[in-house]
């Protein structure tokens, strides 16, 4: 999807709609983290996307990271839910404005290989933990990833 995405901008455009989007931080028994590379900006990123009419958060993520990282998972508990007003992202295709209104939850492999889907991603990988700073990366999803990461089993609301 053609994006334009404004983070805390002076003067982003005005929001329409509030969609809800799920990320999924998939961890595995070698304590890496599964991250999806965008083909729009080449930012790296926690798979996942826009929660469908009809479709449950639990559905939505594990669909999603299916689709974008070609990783069957297993949903697992909530890892944060994330309202940041000041992020707004505009479709370019659609002209729709949206606030970013995202919830993220742990989930755990259950089969495949990474692979991108080659639509919305490029790469798809297995990324050790210690080195998720190095990646270029959103700071909204960095925040994500970080608070994930370092309080497991605490559920982040922001």
């Amino acid at each position: 999807m053609a994006r334009i995405e404004y983070y805390h901008h002076p003067a982003p455009p005005r929001p329409t709609v509030v969609a809800p989007s799920v990320f999924a931080v998939v961890r595995d028994d070698a304590d890496r983290v599964l991250l999806v590379r965008r083909v729009d900006d080449g930012l790296w990123e926690l798979p996942g996307g826009r929660v469908e009419i009809g479709e449950s958060v639990v559905d939505a993520a594990e669909r999603e990271v299916a689709e974008e990282s070609g990783i069957l998972v297993k949903v697992l508990r909530v890892a944060g839910v994330y309202s940041d007003p000041g992020h707004v992202m505009v479709d370019a295709r659609t002209g729709e404005v949206r606030q970013q209104f995202a919830l993220c939850v742990h989930a755990r492999p259950v089969s495949g290989v990474p692979r991108p889907d080659g639509d919305e991603t490029c790469e798809a990988a297995w990324t050790p933990v210690e080195h998720l700073d190095e990646l270029p990366m959103h700071p909204a999803v960095r925040q994500r990833l970080r608070h994930a990461v370092a309080e497991p089993d605490h559920a982040h609301v922001g």
